[in-house]
């Protein structure tokens, strides 16, 4: 479990594609967020530390990045 990305800000550990959770980096979780058209929590964080919002599709994204501008 001491496979943490340094850059990992995501809080959901028991996520399965979470870095602690196997050997293969970020890769999962990438694959997943493609598959289902969302954007990794991480890019969320860096964008809003305290995002807490509805979702985490594309459209969530701009919509946050807008708000932020």
């Amino acid at each position: 479990m001491s496979n943490m990305v340094t850059f990992c800000t995501c809080t959901d550990l028991s996520c399965p594609f979470h870095p602690t959770n196997h050997d293969k980096g970020c890769t999962p979780c990438i694959a997943k967020n493609i598959k289902e058209n969302e954007v990794p929590t991480c890019l969320f964080k860096k964008a809003d530390p305290d995002y807490a919002g509805e979702g985490y599709k594309f459209e969530d994204f701009a919509r946050l990045v807008l708000e932020k501008k």
